[in-house]
């Protein structure tokens, strides 16, 4: 048995929404469900899933705009950020016009995250970590069988989030890079929340903005 996951882009930004699911018994979460709602329901209903839960990373439009109409439909609740990103949430509808969204009202989730919490997918497991810099309520999502993390915002293949949003801070941001997703692993591949995948030690070793030390030319 093993965590599984499948990536569909929503939203004009390309978010990554994963469907995550455990191969044993076809139970799933969804993670940022920023939009597209049917492309998702579709996607569900194709890999033949049991969502039991949405999680969200943190509270930015282009991750969570679809949660309301999802959850509604699944009938399941949603878990998630850290109750940090709550400002956010109840933000939305700003943002939605910031952004040139469709309207999205204001949400909680049924559930914050907390650092330490873990998350259950059938028989796979989802521990969180709370990673605040892009916002102060990010966390991310880790396998430790499948040596997966699902990082949102935080890191990029080659980048890092933007820390120029309310409440945002650059160096938290290094800090919750270094300090909490390095130790999880080198061999820890990682889903960010836009672009290509990418493995924790590819990013320590040329990442310019992370790298444990880069080359003198």
């Amino acid at each position: 048995m093993s965590l599984q996951f499948e990536i569909v882009p929503v939203t004009p930004y390309q978010q990554n929404c994963s469907i995550v699911w455990c191969d044993e018994t076809k139970a799933a979460v969804v993670v940022d469900p920023g939009g597209d709602v049917h492309l998702l329901k579709a996607k569900i209903a194709e890999l033949g899933l049991n969502v039991v839960k949405l999680v969200l990373t943190h509270g930015h439009l282009d991750h969570v705009g679809g949660t309301t109409a999802l959850a509604t439909d699944l009938g399941v609740p949603v878990w998630g950020p850290h109750k940090e990103d709550a400002f956010w949430l109840q933000g939305l509808a700003r943002q939605s016009e910031m952004f040139g969204f469709p309207l999205t009202e204001a949400f909680d989730p049924d559930r914050w995250l907390d650092e330490g919490d873990d998350i259950p997918v059938g028989n796979q497991v989802l521990h969180v970590l709370h990673t605040p810099g892009h916002t102060p309520g990010h966390v991310i999502l880790h396998n430790t069988d499948a040596k997966i993390a699902f990082v949102g915002d935080v890191l990029f293949n080659g980048g890092i989030g933007r820390t120029d949003f309310p409440k945002g801070d650059y160096q938290t941001l290094i800090n919750s890079i270094k300090g909490k997703l390095w130790p999880l692993g080198n061999d820890v591949t990682f889903v960010p929340g836009h672009g290509p995948l990418s493995t924790f030690g590819n990013e320590r070793a040329s990442n310019p903005f992370v790298a444990d030390e880069m080359p003198l030319y």
